[in-house]
């Protein structure tokens, strides 16, 4: 069994409120399948850094607006 990782996301919300982009098109944009995408955003996938940031690019916000790692630097100031 896959460990989930404790890595949260905002993918879903991004996703609405980018024209209510798709799995499949986010997906496509990024070069991975929907159920890759799909097991991301469940928090039951962390994505390569490389992904990470694509998913980023395609919604133009900076890599901490879409991911979130708990203890990070902003939960401590």
């Amino acid at each position: 069994m896959v460990k989930p990782t404790r890595v949260t996301n905002r993918i879903r919300a991004l996703r609405f409120a980018h024209d209510e982009m798709t799995q499949a098109e986010l997906a496509e944009r990024i070069g991975v399948t929907r159920q890759t995408v799909i097991a991301i955003e469940q928090g039951r996938y962390s994505p390569s850094l490389e992904i990470a940031f694509q998913i980023a690019h395609v919604f133009k916000v900076p890599l901490e607006e879409v991911f979130h790692y708990p203890g990070s630097q902003e939960e401590t100031t």
